[in-house]
């Protein structure tokens, strides 16, 4: 009998994982890999695993709407421009003139939309040089204030058309505290705003009432309260105990008081004042809100699914009530920004400057958080900053500004147009 061992049987290979054959190794070959690999191609992964996210999700695509906004804008500008319609007619002779032609009118145009918003290189004294950003930033404040009235109906899946309602209201009634009411700056402008927010919750709030109760839709509500409360305040300027400035026949209310209106933040040489410190302290508010607090978690259930929200023991009805109240009160926080930012200034029917419907716009730019609705706040502020300045220097017309801002909104409403022009993975469903 020989002594030679008999072969053994082979055993069978481990089983391979699928991010093991994705790297080419098996089970039994980690065990021979050199310590301190693993951990660098764990972080890779999830350095490309945060690329993809960033390039499937909503914030780069929001900032890809707003390039493509500009972009067609620019070519509007280009087509507009005298020297550039005079180079095309010999183009093909000397193409270098109409191509400088077209740089010229772009470059112009958003140069001088820069110095208009943010910073004017062209003079010399550093507090006019910023003049500008303080411009912005005053055109931002109710933007934002108006966002986040519309971004939180937003998240809680209800559509606030009715801010232009809701700051016309909010705004009558602080201005009438303002210029009515005689009393110490610490309590005539805290109670004038108190009251403003009030009636803008109270008007937001029958909208909420309504849906809650009859389920009437908050789009046809809210559109129709835009009529009901126009009107309203159109009434209300015409009788001199309510808003009208006896003998005077111009729909507007007296001045407002100085101890009721929004201090200047930066000293008399700029106009910024009070109201963007209120937004940005808004802005801080709306995310704890809604990240933070157990309301905010109703509102974002609401907002996902009202009926699985309803099976889980949260009151619908109440959260549909509360968040309009809440939008109201911050959208007729921008009515108030209106009318009380300076002396001068008073109730009319065009205090809401349109900021209203602007208001939807940059809550869908901001998809509707508050960090992102700042930011879209302060990008249309510069427009609107800016467009005064592109028209006066380059005799454009600040209309083109509002064709970018509806162009935005086109993009925003196609995100897949945007995904398939700079071939970015399709949103991956949550």
């Amino acid at each position: 009998m020989s002594d030679t061992p008999k072969p053994q049987p082979d055993e069978p290979d481990a089983p391979v994982t699928d991010d093991e054959a994705a790297r080419g190794t098996t089970a039994t070959d980690t065990v021979t890999e050199e310590p301190g690999t693993d951990p660098h191609d764990a972080r890779g992964e999830r350095s490309r695993s945060l690329l993809r996210e960033i390039a499937s999700g909503d914030v780069l695509a929001g900032v890809l709407a707003v390039v493509l906004a500009v972009f067609v804008g620019s070519v509007m500008i280009a087509a507009t421009d005298d020297a550039v319609r005079e180079a095309a007619g010999y183009v093909t002779a000397r193409p270098s003139d109409f191509f400088t032609a077209v740089w010229d009118a772009i470059s112009g145009a958003y140069s001088a939309m820069f110095r208009g918003a943010v910073f004017n290189y062209n003079l010399t004294e550093p507090a006019q040089q910023w003049r500008p950003l303080t411009e912005t930033l005053k055109f931002s404040g109710p933007l934002i204030l108006g966002g986040l009235g519309v971004g939180l109906a937003f998240r809680a899946g209800m559509f606030n058309i009715g801010g232009r309602g809701q700051m016309l209201i909010a705004g009558a009634a602080a201005g009438w505290v303002g210029f009515k009411l005689d009393l110490p700056l610490a309590v005539h402008l805290p109670l004038a705003i108190l009251v403003g927010m009030a009636a803008g919750a109270l008007w937001g709030g029958i909208a909420g009432v309504l849906k809650a109760r009859t389920g009437a839709h908050e789009v046809i509500v809210t559109i129709m309260l835009n009529y009901v409360a126009y009107y309203l305040v159109f009434w209300a300027l015409t009788k001199d105990w309510l808003l009208k400035t006896p003998g005077s026949v111009n729909p507007k209310s007296p001045p407002m008081k100085e101890s009721a209106t929004l201090p200047k933040v930066l000293g008399d040489q700029f106009n910024l004042h009070l109201g963007f410190v209120i937004a940005i302290v808004a802005v801080a508010v709306a995310w704890w809100l809604l990240n933070r607090s157990t309301l905010g978690y109703r509102i974002r259930a609401v907002g996902e699914n009202p009926h699985a929200a309803r099976a889980s023991g949260i009151d619908v009805g109440k959260t549909y009530i509360v968040v309009m109240m809440i939008a109201g009160s911050l959208l007729g926080l921008a009515g108030i920004n209106q009318v009380l930012g300076t002396v001068s200034s008073g109730v009319s029917l065009d205090l809401d400057a349109a900021i209203g419907f602007d208001a939807i716009t940059v809550a869908l730019l901001g998809r509707s958080r508050p960090l992102g609705i700042l930011a879209a706040g302060l990008l249309f502020g510069a427009f609107k900053a800016g467009g005064f300045t592109m028209q006066t220097s380059e005799n454009i017309s600040v209309d083109l500004v509002l064709v970018v801002q509806s162009l935005i909104v086109l993009f925003l409403a196609a995100p897949p147009l945007v995904r398939a022009i700079f071939r970015l993975p399709a949103q991956e469903a949550k």
